[in-house]
């Protein structure tokens, strides 16, 4: 942790969080000390295991919002993962809005030819679960309000994709195989989008694609003139000029793109209303994103290009804790100001909590000079 600017810190997706700094749930054993696979001293729950032993299908069903979908992707690789330690042979698919995002991770298999024996689990959020009508033999609901941030062998796992697996490996009973970071990765294939801006110019010596996309832009709204601002600086310190890709959200009338150049040492082009699955195939192209604690944001962390490389990621957090919702990989970095450090350390929400909110705080408190920076020190591999 570094400080930014006072109020605002720098928070490496590389930092290892320790139990004694932060409120935490304690796991219940030493997870370093159980080998993979060994049943766990805790008691796993009887009638889960029992309905999850006779599964012949897995059905993946997120309906919600696009972050929380991501960040509980781990829950199903937890699932899966203790499936395949007890040999039990499942179809994989999933269904919903995120099909194809689910399907980068390499979670899903193909449906047997001769289908699936055996009874059907559901997993996802409680929208997925109830679109599959109730009528699996088990239903998991992935709620992101519901795991604690848990601790072992004096490590705090703070970030969503550690609860949740953390969160099923102690109900299976079993130690499960992954280690941190828990949230999988989405995989990159050729395609027409970033072939189309390189070749118009717009993924050469330095892009950078900033987040104006949020569901609350009223709080997390960083603004289009800022990101511009902050690009403008990074541009001018390294003597050299900068391609801004501007990704927002559906203006309503389907894929807006259009270019400015509204300063001397930036060009920008708008990118309105591009799917998250044609997005997921442009990050792992860009030198870095910057965005606010959001869907795409995360999507950017998770995605990699074809030699397992991602871009630098930095999310501005204001209000919610930097550590809770972030994907917990090494190249997801945030600055947070000091009421995000305190839900972060609390381990508390503004929403769950029903904390009063601080109308003082707000995205205009990251100043673009400071947060350029933090940037330049991380495109330096100075903050690794």
């Amino acid at each position: 942790m570094t400080t930014v600017t006072p109020g605002i810190r720098f928070h490496s997706g590389s930092l290892r969080v320790s139990a004694e700094d932060v409120h935490t749930t304690p796991l219940g054993y030493d997870r370093e000390s159980v080998p993979a696979g060994a049943p766990l001293r805790l008691a796993p729950s009887a009638e889960l295991v029992h309905r999850l032993s006779g599964c012949g299908e897995v059905v993946v069903d997120f309906e919600g919002k696009l972050g929380d979908t991501l960040l509980a992707l781990s829950g199903v690789r937890a699932v899966l993962d203790w499936l395949r330690l007890r040999s039990v042979q499942v179809a994989v698919r999933a269904v919903g809005p995120y099909t194809r995002l689910v399907a980068r991770t390499g979670l899903i298999t193909q449906p047997q030819s001769t289908g699936p024996t055996g009874e059907q689990l559901v997993i996802g959020d409680r929208a997925g679960v109830e679109a599959q009508g109730l009528t699996a033999a088990v239903n998991l609901v992935l709620d992101p309000a519901a795991p604690p941030c848990w601790s072992t062998d004096g490590r705090a796992h703070p970030d969503l994709p550690a609860r949740h697996y953390l969160a099923l490996e102690r109900r299976l009973g079993t130690h499960l195989p992954a280690t941190a970071p828990f949230a999988p990765t989405l995989a990159t294939r050729p395609a027409p989008l970033p072939e189309e801006l390189r070749a118009a110019g717009w993924l050469g010596d330095l892009n950078v694609a900033a987040i104006t996309a949020t569901s609350w832009p009223e709080r997390k709204d960083y603004t289009a003139q800022r990101f511009i601002t902050l690009t403008e600086h990074i541009a001018e310190a390294r003597r050299t000029q900068a391609r801004l890709l501007l990704i927002g959200g559906n203006p309503g009338g389907g894929v807006r793109i259009a270019a400015e150049a509204p300063g001397r040492h930036v060009r920008v082009l708008h990118l309105d209303g591009v799917s998250a699955d044609h997005l997921a195939d442009l990050f792992p192209h860009c030198h870095l994103v910057v965005g606010n604690d959001t869907g795409l944001t995360h999507l950017a962390a998770m995605a990699r290009g074809g030699e397992g490389n991602g871009p630098p990621v930095v999310g501005l957090y204001a209000r919610h804790s930097h550590s809770k919702w972030r994907t917990g990989l090494p190249n997801h970095h945030a600055v947070a100001t000091n009421l995000s450090d305190r839900m972060h350390q609390g381990d508390l929400c503004p929403v769950r909590d029903a904390i009063t909110q601080d109308t003082g705080v707000h995205m205009e408190v990251f100043p673009p000079a400071a947060l350029a920076q933090v940037v330049l020190d991380l495109l330096a591999g100075e903050r690794l």
